[in-house]
């Protein structure tokens, strides 16, 4: 009959135990299902693209300066019965890239009593076609063509600074995820060995009224269970911030904020963490030296110098710039089209202008600081780039003795657990006491919170070992 109550009792358990064990795997928040929302809806991600998104526009801002230009002005005064003047004035302009020149083409018409003799033109007016070089300074680079190289090369900065920020984020919200982590089965520990200290102490106290127990056992159940409460109270309090902060981080498409639900549960404690391999440090230290966001940066900054320095150097060179046009009369007014005009190079107009400060002491100056720049720069790059292979060695350290720690604190459970029910059994036949089995019992839940905080800190610092390599996969 009590092998029939015990087969009953175990079935019951196990029912129960299979009916939570479904309901644990439907409610658990997994580190995957975290990224998935914050990746797609987080509002500092969203703002994150717009970096990029911000540095084409300057792009497309500097590419207008290569944009044709079409201008056109008319002027007619006349008085009594005079006409004074009647100007037309009309030009496209269009920007070259080589050797920052630019084409001309324009037609104008000036005519009137009081005409400058100069610019006075036919009726039928003047049309030109030329060209604008500068053979001095400008002909290799000029200011359009040093905005235009720099603006592309702020894409990659900005794309450096996006993947930047994306990372400090995601590496936020991976600590408070085991944070929460660790606090939920900390508390869960805790409940338990609550129940375990106040079913303890209804035995006692009904063995103490029999007279089975001495009285100053209940007395210790009671101080045990009291201990257990406080630490109950409080994990429960730290569970509940611990949910706070981690719903920070969860938003809906409709950029609504989402509280994390209260039957929402981590993932079970890991009973074997993997000790990192020397091949992980090796292939991080190699991504960290050629894509880390702050080393990109550095280099784009650097590429940025590079043209400036050019530009500036290019600066130093005398201004001496040359244009020409062919110019023609029109024949006749029916139609815009090539034939009506008579070009010939007997008909033309050139000109040069030639400037050059004799000091050139601005353009010195100026040379001279992008040069100091780019020496702070150098020397910037070669101490990050030292700083952030420590960091991810520290990190990887810091990784390989958690990995030790959580293999012997596995071990010394195991023991603890022997240990309390040795105790057990000798204070069932008499020859131990309360006090020695709640010791045991308390250090061994104390020894499992130090699991998950151990379980909790290497996930951390496997989090920091990604971020401090410039990733986050």
């Amino acid at each position: 009959m009590k092998q029939l109550l015990l087969a009953i009792c175990c079935l019951f358990f196990l029912r129960n135990a299979h009916a939570q064990a479904v309901a644990d795997t439907a409610n658990t928040f997994l580190l995957g299902d975290l990224q998935e929302i914050v990746f797609q809806n987080h509002p500092i991600m969203k703002q994150a693209a717009l970096l990029s998104e911000s540095a084409r526009a300057n792009v497309m801002q500097s590419l207008g300066y290569f944009d044709p230009l079409l201008k056109a002005g008319f002027n007619r005064k006349v008085f009594g019965e005079s006409e004074y003047y009647n100007r037309w004035d009309s030009e496209l302009k269009i920007p070259l890239w080589l050797a920052g020149a630019d084409l001309k083409i324009g037609y104008d018409r000036n005519v009137g009593d009081y005409t400058n003799p100069e610019t006075r033109t036919s009726r039928a007016g003047l049309a030109g076609i030329g060209i604008n070089i500068p053979l001095g300074q400008g002909f290799l680079i000029d200011a359009r063509r040093n905005t235009l190289r720099q603006a592309k090369i702020m894409v990659n900065y900005a794309e450096a600074e996006r993947v930047k920020q994306i990372n400090a984020l995601w590496f936020e919200i991976v600590q408070d995820y085991w944070d929460w982590y660790e606090t939920y089965h900390q508390f869960r520990l805790i409940s338990e060995g609550v129940d375990l200290a106040q079913t303890r102490f209804r035995a006692i106290s009904r063995q103490s009224a029999l007279g089975d127990k001495a009285t100053i056992d209940s007395v210790e159940a009671a101080i045990t269970v009291q201990d257990r409460l406080i630490q109950f109270e409080k994990l429960k309090i730290d569970l509940m911030n611990a949910r706070l902060t981690l719903s920070n981080h969860l938003w809906n498409k409709e950029a609504q904020p989402l509280e994390l639900p209260e039957n929402a549960r981590p993932p079970q404690v890991a009973q074997l963490i993997l000790k990192p391999e020397k091949q992980l440090l090796d292939s991080l230290l190699g991504f960290a030296l050629q894509e880390h966001p702050e080393l990109v940066k550095l280099r784009a900054k650097g590429e940025q110098l590079a043209i400036e320095r050019s530009y500036r150097a290019e600066m130093l060179k005398p201004k001496i710039n040359i244009a020409g046009s062919l110019l023609s009369s029109r024949t006749s007014f029916s139609g815009f089209v090539p034939d009506r005009y008579d070009f010939n190079t007997g008909n033309y107009k050139v000109g040069l202008e030639f400037a050059f400060p004799l000091f050139l002491r601005s353009e010195r100056g100026k040379l001279r600081e992008v040069k100091i720049k780019q020496l702070e720069l150098q020397y910037d790059l070669q101490q990050s780039g030292r700083e952030i292979r420590n960091t991810v060695v520290a990190s990887y350290n810091k990784l390989d003795t958690y990995s030790e720690q959580l293999g012997i604190q596995v071990k010394s459970i195991a023991n603890q657990e022997v240990l309390l029910q040795g105790e057990s059994s000798k204070f069932e036949l008499g020859e131990s006491t309360l006090f020695l089995i709640n010791a045991r019992e308390t250090k061994l839940i104390d020894m499992k919170i130090k699991r998950i905080e151990m379980i909790a800190g290497y996930q951390q610092t496997l989090a920091e070992l990604y971020y401090k390599a410039g990733t986050r996969r």
